[in-house]
């Protein structure tokens, strides 16, 4: 996806509701850069997905070089006796969860409208900048609106958002410890080889490490961190006509290492790539 970031800045600043001036819409320069600690240190014995330290885009001196700018304030921010858009209160963890009462999936569940698509990932994250020059600047999404410095939405194509961002209950916050529930990762769909391709690139040349890269049959796929270490996969998937299946015509998917220097070979002037893991054993 070559998805540029752009907006009109307002002729003056916005302000909030109490009459706070907020600061106008100015370019950002990705002057940042990747941190090194975002390094592949550890591969779980279950999945043999390898994991990355925390990491951030800053305090390194590698920088990105990529300019972004940001879209100005949506109207009025919402006051604490107001909802944000996509905000739930957070249910306690001793409220008995509906699902406890089914032992099982009942029998004959009705099965969903093929036509369902999961439409968008909303994520929590400790530095809404941060985050935007990872999903704005690195890969490319451009902003659809926002809400000052407490949350903003991205996509590609146009739509109203592919991705949510949020610091409502996460500013300052840092990732969940091992062995938390949670994000996997979110998986970024490419509608050709040739778009994976020139992510990876957008990538590398942003200094980004990848914890792996798969070819899972139906499809091939690149596996890295966000800056609030959220699993992030880039990925196209394979005609439907060429996905590996059993005898019995079910789906035989499968982890190999994906060969990146051929990737690369779907567009011109490929850079050098990392020598990089398999990935994760399952999509």
């Amino acid at each position: 996806m070559m998805i540029s970031v752009a907006s009109t800045a307002p002729d003056r600043p916005a302000a909030r509701a109490n009459g706070t001036v907020m600061p106008s819409d100015m370019p950002i320069t990705m002057s940042r850069t990747v941190s090194e600690a975002m390094k592949c240190f550890s591969t779980c014995g279950v999945c043999g997905m390898s994991s990355s330290l925390r990491g951030a885009l800053g305090d390194t001196p590698r920088a990105i070089g990529v300019t972004a700018q940001v879209i100005p304030e949506a109207g009025i921010l919402p006051t604490v006796h107001e909802r944000p858009v996509g905000h739930r209160p957070r249910h306690s963890n001793t409220e008995p969860s509906p699902l406890t009462r089914h032992a099982a999936m009942p029998a004959n569940t009705p099965s969903i409208d093929p036509g369902v698509r999961i439409g968008h990932v909303h994520l929590k994250v400790a530095d809404l900048e941060r985050a935007l020059r990872f999903y704005c600047g690195v890969l490319g999404f451009q902003i659809t609106q926002r809400y000052g410095a407490q949350a903003a939405f991205v996509s590609a194509g146009g739509y109203h958002h592919h991705i949510g961002l949020n610091t409502w209950e996460s500013r300052g916050g840092s990732p969940p410890p091992p062995g938390s529930t949670g994000l996997y990762h979110t998986a970024i769909l490419y509608p050709t080889k040739k778009a994976l391709a020139v992510a990876l690139r957008r990538v590398l040349e942003a200094g980004v490490p990848l914890d792996g890269a798969s070819d899972h049959g139906v499809s091939e796929a690149l596996y890295l961190r966000d800056p609030d270490d959220n699993g992030v996969e880039l990925y196209w998937d394979r005609p439907q006509v060429q996905w590996p299946r059993t005898a019995g015509g079910e789906l035989a998917m499968f982890t190999r290492q994906l060969d990146l220097n051929a990737l690369l070979q779907e567009i011109e002037t490929p850079p050098t790539t990392p020598a990089v893991g398999e990935g994760p054993k399952d999509l």
